[in-house]
């Protein structure tokens, strides 16, 4: 009986290891094992026939076929391994990273330029002593207007459209209310400038609904409008280079007296003339003049002990000439192919 059961265990060792030959991937492996090791598979089978052997035959048997189990086990289990580095080989081959190849790069962002216009307008005051202040860009009515000497019923308002919030609230006009903010808080001297955004109702190829200005204020005694002359056309040269000319012409704004548009020479034509300056020669960049009594009573500062100057830069507006951009428009569309160049 006991060789009747070796060549059994023989014959099934025989079929399995021919079998695995043809294994040849994890579904078939799967079936091969079930077929020998399984539940029902041939070396359990072989387990049940030894309750007919003879008690002395049974150990022996018993040892054959569970070195018979750790034999298939092993093949079956070094199949299921050579699949596994076959997989993970292909997965390296089809993924693989030449690290020869240059890396992404990275385009860095630039500040936009009118960020960058900006800043340099604010590096030009700052270097001739002035400092930056900043306030809310909603306001109140009194701020924006009355007391810079706009009451309600004055025309100069019509020169900007506002955009109301509600009631007695405002997106600012312009950053004029930071300087009675400042004045109501510091005693003179005060040299400051107010950098930010504004609003206005307007919107065409050189005006837009916010826009960005830098107000300056230089308040002292003794302060004339030689001082006010100085300061703008060193900020003019400094900006656009000393052979462009410099002019003032006598204008009005309600906050200052007497008061004062300045212009350049025109960058585009160099003062010849040409449609970009209507053929004048001269393009206008700001506003300014020396503050009006009034102003200065709503700060209580003593107008009869105190003079001064202020003036509003448009840096859209230098940007544009700076840059020779004829649309404002182009400054807020978020066109990558504009904003590159820059």
């Amino acid at each position: 009986m006991i060789e009747e059961m070796m060549k059994k265990i023989e014959a099934v060792r025989d079929e399995a290891m021919k079998e695995v030959a043809f294994v040849s991937d994890a579904g078939s492996a799967e079936k091969w094992r079930v077929k020998y090791l399984g539940r029902k598979g041939a070396v359990p089978a072989l387990l049940t026939e030894m309750g007919s052997l003879e008690a002395a035959e049974r150990p022996v048997i018993g040892r054959q076929i569970n070195d018979l189990k750790v034999v298939l086990t092993d093949e079956i289990e070094r199949c299921i391994g050579s699949f596994a580095k076959m997989g993970q080989e292909s997965a390296i081959a089809r993924e693989r990273i030449d690290i020869t190849l240059p890396g992404r790069v990275i385009i860095p962002g630039n500040r936009h330029p009118i960020r960058q216009t900006m800043d340099y307008v604010v590096d030009i005051f700052t270097g001739m002593g002035f400092s930056v202040f900043e306030g809310p860009e909603i306001e109140s009515d009194y701020y924006n207007f009355e007391a810079l000497n706009v009451p309600k019923d004055h025309p100069a308002r019509d020169m900007q459209d506002t955009f109301y919030v509600d009631g007695d609230s405002l997106l600012r006009t312009h950053t004029s209310p930071v300087q009675i903010h400042v004045m109501e808080s510091h005693r003179p001297p005060v040299f400051m400038i107010a950098p930010g955004a504004v609003y206005r109702r307007d919107s065409d190829v050189s005006h837009s609904p916010m826009f960005y200005q830098v107000e300056g204020l230089m308040v002292d005694e003794h302060i004339t409008f030689k001082d006010l002359k100085g300061v703008l056309t060193t900020f003019c040269r400094k900006v656009f280079g000393e052979k462009h000319g410099v002019r003032f012409r006598p204008s009005f704004f309600p906050f200052t007296e007497p008061s004062a548009e300045v212009d350049i020479s025109c960058v585009m034509c160099g003062g010849t003339g040409c449609r970009v300056c209507k053929m004048s020669g001269w393009m206008e960049i700001l506003g300014c003049g020396m503050v009006d009594p009034e102003v200065f009573k709503a700060v209580k500062y003593d107008p009869k002990k105190l003079t001064g100057f202020a003036f509003g830069v448009g840096i859209d507006r230098v940007a544009m000439l700076l840059y020779g951009i004829n649309d404002i428009r182009l400054f807020y569309e978020n066109d990558l192919r504009f904003l590159e160049q820059f």
